[in-house]
């Protein structure tokens, strides 16, 4: 066990304050400190994208950070865009649209389908192929996964037309 240090990190709005290995990663901070388990530690080595949150207002896999690079850090996780009782539209759509199977990369999906959808408000089917490539489903072949971030685009858009 090396030495610990003082972390502060602001995860879902919450500040949250703690004592971390400077090598411990920031997915095991979030999972077993914080007892967020939305996000997923699938393959430890980034490729599959189960573990996906946002930090900063970038896409990041929380296995591929140390929890002391997150020091400071703003991080939204699966639980901060919605909840079971008020599903974010994304989610909605995932759920409308059959876009997951066995639910493993589905937190790490939409939290990525979320900061696509950000940087890019009205993507194309190519975009949004594109802008999830880095996320890995082995059970739905994608199309769901696609319909379903097309159709929540067209709803925030939709939306903001109508506010307007």
């Amino acid at each position: 066990m090396g030495k610990k240090m003082q972390i502060a990190l602001t995860v879902n709005g919450e500040a949250h304050e703690l004592l971390a290995e400077p090598r411990e990663l920031l997915i095991y901070v979030l999972r077993e400190r914080l007892n967020l388990t939305g996000p997923h530690a699938g393959c430890e080595t980034s490729h599959c994208g189960a573990c996906t949150v946002e930090m900063n207002g970038k896409s990041v896999k929380s296995c591929t950070v140390f929890a002391a690079q997150a020091n400071g850090a703003t991080i939204t996780t699966i639980e901060g865009l919605g909840s079971p009782d008020s599903l974010s539209v994304l989610q909605q759509s995932f759920r409308e649209h059959h876009g997951l199977q066995c639910g493993y990369c589905t937190p790490g999906m939409i939290t990525r389908a979320h900061r696509l959808l950000q940087e890019n408000p009205d993507p194309t089917e190519e975009e949004v192929r594109f802008g999830i490539s880095g996320n890995l489903c082995r059970c739905t072949g994608y199309q769901n996964i696609v319909k379903a971030i097309l159709a929540a685009a067209a709803t925030i858009n939709g939306a903001k037309e109508a506010a307007e």
